[in-house]
C-alpha cells in the first residue's frame, strides 16, 4: 500500500491544525502528560489485563485487531480476547442495549498500549495514516511519547513508547512530565513512510499503564497507594500519578470530568476490571492484609484476589 504520509495527514486524522493544537488535545486527555515494555512489566506490580463491557462486539473487536493489531485469541457470541505473542491482554464483554457510561463518571480514561521500542510507535503511526484511523492528539511527555485515539464507543486509549528511564528526572519521589509537542518528523524517519510493514502489534506490546477517572483524588490514593501499594509518582491539579518500582506510572487518576462522581453503574459499558500482575506471593500476601486493614474487599479468585475501589472499578491482583 502506498501511502502519502505527511505531517499534515497525521494532524488531519488528530482534528488539529498544528501540533500545538494536538498537544493541548493530549494534556486534556493525560494531564501530564525506556526501553519498551521490559522496565514497565518488570517491576514487583505491573498492569496485566483489561476487561471492557461493550455494546456491538463484533464493530470494537475487529477495531482492537485493525487499529492497535491485537490478534483475536478467542471468540465467542458473548466475549472476545485478545492479545500478541501468546499474551492476553484485553477481553471484551457483549453487552448490548448496556447505557454508555457518561464522562462524568468514574470509569476508564484510557487504556495505554506500550511498544517495545520508538520505532515500532513509528511503525504504529504509519499504520494508523495508511488505514485513517482517527486520532485525538500527540504528546511528548518527557518519559515517554505518545498518540491518543478512542475506540468506536469512546472508550479511550494511548499508544505510546518510552524513553529510556536513565534518562527520566527524578527529584526524590517526583518524576518530571510534561506535555510538550510531539516529534512527529523524529519518529517517521526512523521508518518508511511510503509503506506500512505493521502487520501486527509486536510480541511484546503490553499494557504499561491504566489511567483512570475518579471521584476523589484522596480517597482514590488511599486505596490505589494505601491499599493496593503502589508509589505516588506525580501531582498535579485534579490528577496524580503512581506506579512500582519507580516506573513512570503504572495509574493515572484524575477528577477532571468526573470530581464528586458517585458509585459506578455496573450495567453500563466501560471498564469492568483490570488485572496487576504480581512478582511473589509475599507481595500479595502484604497487599491481602492492607485490603482488610482498609475494609477493602478482598474476594479469592484463581491465583490472587479480587478487590474493588471506591466507585466500584474491579482490581484483580494476579501472582504470576
Amino acid at each position: 500500500m502506498t501511502i502519502d504520509l505527511t505531517r499534515r495527514t497525521l494532524l488531519h486524522l488528530a482534528g488539529a491544525s498544528s501540533l500545538t493544537a494536538a498537544a493541548v488535545v493530549a494534556a486534556q486527555a493525560e494531564g501530564m502528560a525506556g526501553s519498551g515494555p521490559t522496565f514497565a512489566n518488570r517491576t514487583p506490580m505491573r498492569i496485566g489485563m483489561v476487561n471492557l463491557r461493550v455494546r456491538d462486539l463484533d464493530k470494537v473487536a475487529d477495531y482492537y485487531r485493525d487499529a492497535i493489531g491485537l490478534t483475536v485469541m478467542a471468540r465467542s457470541m458473548m466475549g472476545a480476547l485478545l492479545g500478541t505473542g501468546g499474551v492476553a491482554l484485553l477481553h471484551l464483554q457483549r453487552r448490548e442495549g448496556a447505557a454508555r457510561e457518561a464522562r462524568n463518571a468514574a470509569g476508564l480514561y484510557h487504556t495505554a498500549f506500550l511498544m517495545p521500542t520508538r520505532q515500532d510507535l513509528a511503525r504504529w503511526l504509519v499504520h494508523a495514516a495508511a488505514n485513517k484511523i482517527p486520532l485525538s492528539g500527540f504528546a511528548d511527555h518527557l518519559v515517554s511519547e505518545s498518540v491518543y485515539l478512542d475506540d468506536p464507543e469512546g472508550n479511550g486509549i494511548e499508544v505510546y513508547a518510552d524513553r529510556a528511564p536513565e534518562t527520566w528526572k527524578w527529584d526524590g519521589g517526583s518524576v518530571a512530565m510534561a506535555t510538550d509537542q510531539l516529534d512527529i518528523d523524529g519518529l517517521l524517519a526512523l521508518t518508511d513512510t511510503h509503506t506500512t510493514n505493521y502487520a501486527k502489534a509486536p510480541d511484546d506490546l503490553r499494557i504499561g499503564h491504566m489511567h483512570l477517572r475518579v471521584g476523589d483524588l484522596e480517597q482514590a490514593d488511599r486505596f490505589y497507594g494505601g491499599a493496593i501499594g503502589f508509589d505516588p509518582t506525580r501531582k498535579r491539579s485534579g490528577a496524580a500519578f503512581l506506579s512500582s518500582g519507580r516506573y513512570h506510572h503504572h495509574l493515572g487518576l484524575n477528577i477532571w470530568q468526573s470530581a464528586g462522581a458517585g458509585p459506578r453503574d455496573e450495567a453500563a459499558t466501560g471498564l469492568a476490571w483490570f488485572s496487576l500482575e504480581i512478582a511473589a506471593e509475599e507481595i500479595l500476601q502484604a497487599q491481602t492484609l492492607r485490603l482488610r486493614q482498609a475494609s477493602a474487599p478482598a474476594v479469592a479468585i484463581e491465583n490472587g484476589i479480587e478487590t474493588s475501589d471506591p466507585w466500584g472499578t474491579k482490581v484483580r491482583l494476579i501472582k504470576v
